[in-house]
């Protein structure tokens, strides 16, 4: 059962990260979306809102590999279309209204742990697409050059497309991707 509470909160503290960023998320919010017990929140992360938000990362960054996973062995094209329809269905679900958490805490944390735990899951990302990407066709030399440069715009188009309210720039980020890895894929 108390696995579950925190489990319930770690899930809690990602969804509001995703949606209202790092400096907006607070425990009362947890507690208020996932019915945890008050006293559970230091109970179960005894170093404070830190603790939880670095569970919340590592969550976030699970998901998505879990998600990637599940192309193993689909061809590069095939990879980048659906790493993007991850994005897409978050932004359309949302309506625009959430994004990425582990940029979220990308982009306000002050602590080198949070960052810490920010970079393992850009890092596993970037490391499971190249290897997905290169297993789909494209060659070594330019899989880990993509898979970073996916990652890096595709959470640039998220951002873009919350601040404007519109799904154009993330569109045409995803089109100008698309072209860029069947143009490597025909070269090679």
């Amino acid at each position: 059962m108390a696995g579950k509470v925190r489990a319930k909160m770690v899930e809690g503290a990602a969804q509001i990260l995703a949606r209202r960023g790092l400096q907006r998320a607070s425990f009362s919010e947890v507690i208020g979306l996932t019915g945890a017990p008050r006293g559970s929140l230091y109970h179960h992360f005894p170093e404070g809102k830190n603790e939880l938000v670095g569970a919340a990362v590592d969550l976030a960054g699970a998901r998505a590999l879990e998600l990637l996973r599940q192309k193993a062995g689909a061809g590069a094209v095939e990879i980048t279309e659906y790493f993007l329809h991850i994005w897409r269905e978050i932004l359309s679900r949302s309506k625009l209204q959430a994004g990425c958490a582990v940029l979220a805490v990308t982009v306000a944390a002050e602590s080198p742990e949070l960052l810490s735990h920010a970079a393992a899951a850009f890092r596993s990302w970037r490391a499971l697409i190249a290897e997905l990407l290169e297993r789909g066709g494209l060659e070594r030399r330019h899989a880990a050059r993509f898979a970073a440069t996916l990652v890096a715009a595709s959470e640039g188009a998220v951002v873009l497309a919350r601040a404007e309210q519109s799904m154009e720039p993330f569109e045409l980020v995803s089109e100008q991707l698309l072209d860029q890895i069947r143009r490597m894929l025909i070269s090679t």
